[in-house]
């Protein structure tokens, strides 16, 4: 029996939550995932998962030794790279993670002067609105917009974002330049289901501390930032969209922004990585490079 396949497989399994996820994750025969963890058991002598026909749970012995597995298999990862030379010189494949349209328009560029200063680093940029798991993805930097939640994770922050209420010239023309939040309610609304899941747009009032909550009025729910734009743009409603995301529209004029001194703060942007032992060089030598950049490129 291979003990790292098997406490890979029970790791997988335990975060995936069930024998199939772990299958399609790990892309290995159900029946193989299943005797595997049934050989782990065997060997140890103990029951590591209870299993039902609708639920699994971790016994006590299993979270205690998926703990440990999950120790060893870190420390062989970071052993091999080690002996890879990772470390000592920068090179290998350093993979990177960003929301997509944020992605495309600051890291690429940034990303593409990195692949010429350092030939022997190769990068895959993943672009997506989920939040990957660095450790469980194996993701090395990840780009994070909002407040971080409290983590092992080191960040490095390399600038802010506004949340801006934009508008077409058509639909002010026809309806007339809102004032106060609360005139929002007069007009139609293009919602954003990622950046306001809600019915409710958060305001900042000058003498409130807290946010203000208003209800809104959307005509459409779009789930991309791109088809918001361009139906605010046609003047199918007000939509609120990070700054970034409308800067275009906004240069050519098919977009202008409204209510901006009842803006909420702008939401802190850091690059993150997993704080767990000394970086690899490929990670440090990117973070060197790509920080200041990214700072001057949000400033």
């Amino acid at each position: 029996m291979d003990r790292l396949e098997a406490m890979t497989i029970l790791l997988r399994v335990i975060d995936t939550g069930s024998f199939s996820a772990a299958s399609r994750a790990l892309r290995m025969p159900l029946a193989t995932v299943s005797r595997k963890v049934n050989d782990l058991e065997s060997h140890l002598g103990i029951r590591l998962l209870v299993r039902t026909t609708r639920t699994l749970a971790v016994t006590e012995a299993g979270a205690v030794y998926a703990a440990s597995a999950k120790r060893i298999l870190e420390q062989i990862d970071e052993t091999e790279r080690v002996a890879a030379g990772e470390f000592q010189a920068p090179r290998g494949e350093l993979i990177l993670t960003a929301p997509v349209m944020f992605g495309r328009i600051h890291i690429l560029p940034v990303v593409t002067e990195f692949l010429a200063a350092y030939p022997e680093i190769n990068i895959r940029l993943l672009l997506s609105n989920r939040n990957l798991h660095l450790l469980d993805d194996h993701v090395d930097l990840a780009v994070r917009i909002g407040p971080l939640p409290d983590s092992s994770m080191v960040a490095t922050r390399i600038g802010s974002m506004r949340t801006v209420i934009c508008a077409s010239p058509r639909l002010i023309a026809a309806h007339g330049l809102p004032n106060q939040p609360e005139d929002l309610a007069n007009l139609p609304g293009v919602s954003f289901d990622v950046l306001s899941p809600a019915l409710t747009w958060t305001f900042r009032r000058k003498d409130a501390k807290a946010g203000v909550d208003l209800p809104i009025r959307p005509r459409l729910s779009v789930s991309t930032a791109e088809a918001a734009v361009w139906a605010a743009a046609q003047g199918v409603g007000v939509t609120r969209l990070l700054h970034y995301q409308c800067a275009d529209a906004i240069a050519n004029g098919s977009l202008q922004i409204i209510l901006a001194e009842f803006e909420i703060e702008p939401l802190p942007i850091h690059l993150i990585h997993a704080g767990r032992g000394v970086l690899p060089s490929k990670t440090r030598v990117f973070l060197d490079f790509a920080a200041d950049r990214l700072r001057e490129r949000l400033r």
